[in-house]
Order: structure tokens, then sequence, then C-alpha cells
């Protein structure tokens, strides 16, 4: 049985609260948004020009493009970068971000449908075409254009109900928790901004995907019950195309995914990371180059104190 809701992030952490608030504007805008429930819009359409934001944006070529192409180098190719730029929540009308998602689907569409940097003939990644669907879907891409990009990533299904990104490269026979995540953040994103093609199978997918990630308790095997992997138990940020727990509650809590006995322990542990103060730090970051260094690993980070509460707010 889900625990009594607790008092809201204000009451209970208003030194917090005030701290997030003092961060970049992308932060100030969504502890507006999810712990205080204040959209402020106005405040989300001056991102782009403060803050982190104009560091990620100013690199970009007269082409569309970030760094050397679509997916290279990391972190600061134009996949990565995009990815970065919805998660800061820039404006989703910024014409400079809707042309970049439209060089993408003109030019890096592969021989099976999906999105794919690579020039031979090898398969699509559906890790990457959940993440592009991410920010496409975000930044309005037309739906007539991504169309092909839903049928690749609905023909990935695995039968365990999950995504993994080798089976149609090497013959994976079972789900990734890397791959099903970032498939899950993308099709949401669709849903939510009002794409209908295939809707139904697209809520299937979510509804399995979903099922595959709480059957093995957000981190343990479904077979032995040990932890699938230490990593998964760290909270890094950016994410990149890697999963942790407080990744996938952060996407259970936007999703509006209803508490499941099998989130607590998940979310016992995120409880667990919390400093004394109230705040959660950085894990150590994913090597490559970045645009802008956000934060610094084994500091309080405003990113993950950001998540972190408003998974609390929803679930605990």
């Amino acid at each position: 049985m889900k625990p009594s809701k607790r008092l809201e992030p204000k009451q209970q952490y208003p030194e917090v609260i005030q701290w997030l608030l003092d961060g970049d504007i992308s932060i100030r805008y969504q502890v507006y948004k999810d712990l205080l429930d204040e959209d402020r819009k106005n405040l989300q359409l001056q991102i782009s020009e403060q803050g982190w934001s104009p560091a990620f944006i100013k690199p970009r070529k007269s082409d569309g493009h970030w760094g050397h192409s679509f997916y290279q180098p990391k972190w600061i190719s134009t996949h990565y970068t995009l990815l970065d730029l919805r998660n800061l929540w820039v404006r989703p009308d910024h014409p400079m971000m809707r042309e970049s998602v439209n060089v993408i689907v003109k030019k890096n569409i592969g021989w099976d449908g999906g999105v794919n940097p690579n020039r031979s003939n090898l398969a699509s990644d559906v890790c990457v075409n959940g993440m592009f669907l991410n920010y496409a879907c975000y930044f309005g891409v037309e739906e007539k254009r991504i169309e092909s990009v839903i049928d690749f990533i609905l023909g990935q299904i695995m039968e365990d109900g999950g995504f993994n990104c080798m089976s149609n490269r090497s013959g994976a026979i079972h789900s990734s928790l890397h791959s099903t995540v970032s498939t899950l953040e993308g099709f949401f994103e669709y849903l939510r901004n009002g794409y209908t093609y295939r809707k139904t199978e697209v809520q299937k997918a979510i509804a399995s995907g979903n099922e595959f990630i709480l059957m093995h308790r957000l981190f343990r095997s479904d077979h032995t019950g040990e932890v699938i992997n230490p990593a998964f138990l760290k909270f890094p940020y950016p994410g990149r195309w890697k999963y942790d727990v407080l990744r996938a509650m952060d996407y259970f809590q936007f999703s509006q995914t209803p508490w499941d006995q099998r989130m607590q322990e998940a979310l016992d542990w995120i409880d667990q990371k919390r400093n004394k103060n109230g705040t959660w730090n950085l894990s150590a970051k994913y090597a490559g180059q970045v645009h802008v260094e956000m934060e610094k690993a084994g500091k309080p980070s405003r990113w993950n104190t950001l998540r972190a509460l408003r998974v609390k707010k929803r679930y605990l």
C-alpha cells in the first residue's frame, strides 16, 4: 500500500527550494513547474538566452549540426546537444532547434526507417531512435516525417516487453534497461505532444516497457534478485543513453505512472542518498566532451535534487 502523502516540497524543504531557485534559469523554471505547480511560461521563453543554454546553442553550425555530425563526437554532437536542450526545457518552438531536427530526418533516415548515423547498411539503433523521438517531438517535428521512426521502434519490441539496441544487430534476446528507458521517454513525449500515428500500439508498448522495468524492481535481476549493475544505483547527469534508478523514477513521475509496490526499493534507495541538508550529490559523469560543465561530480547537484524531489512529491 502506498504511504500517505507527505508535505509538499516547499513546506518540507524551504531552504532547499530556495537553493534550487537560486540556480540556472532552467532549474528555476522546472522548480516552479514541477515542485511549486506554477508553469511560468514567460520564464521558459528566456531559457535559450540565459544561463547554461546559450553555451549549448552557440556552437551550432550553419548546416544545422553541432560537432562533426548527427552523432559524433559524444557529447557535443547534434543528437546529444538537442537532447540536452530538450531537458533544459528550451522553448519548444525555437526555430533553430526545429530546423536541426528537420535536418536529421532529411539526411539520417536509414534503410529500415529509423534515424541512423551510420553511412553503411548497419541496422538502426532503437536506443538512439528513442532519444531522437524524445527531442524531435518536444521540438514539434511534423508527424509525417517520423512515421517511419515509429514503425521502426514498434518493430523492435521484444518478447519480454522491452527493447534492446543489440537485438537487430547482434541477436540479443533479452531487453536492456538502457534501451527501454530511452524508448519509453521518447514514446511518452510523442503522446504528450498529441501525435496519433499508431497511437494505440505506442500505448501498448509503453505499458509493456513499464512492466519490464517494474518486473526488475528497477535494478534487480528477475531471475536471481541480484543487483544487475551497481552503476544503476548511481546518479550521474546528464544520463545520456545510460540507465539509472533516478532516471527511471523521474520518467515514471513525469508520465504519471501509478505507484507500484515494485518501485519501493528504488524509492528507498533514492531517499537514502539524500544529504543531511536535503540535497542530492552528483555522481561521477560519463567521459566525453561537453559544451559546458553544468555541475561538479561529488558535490550537491541541483539537477539531482530537482529530480529526486519531484519523484518524492509524486510517490512519497
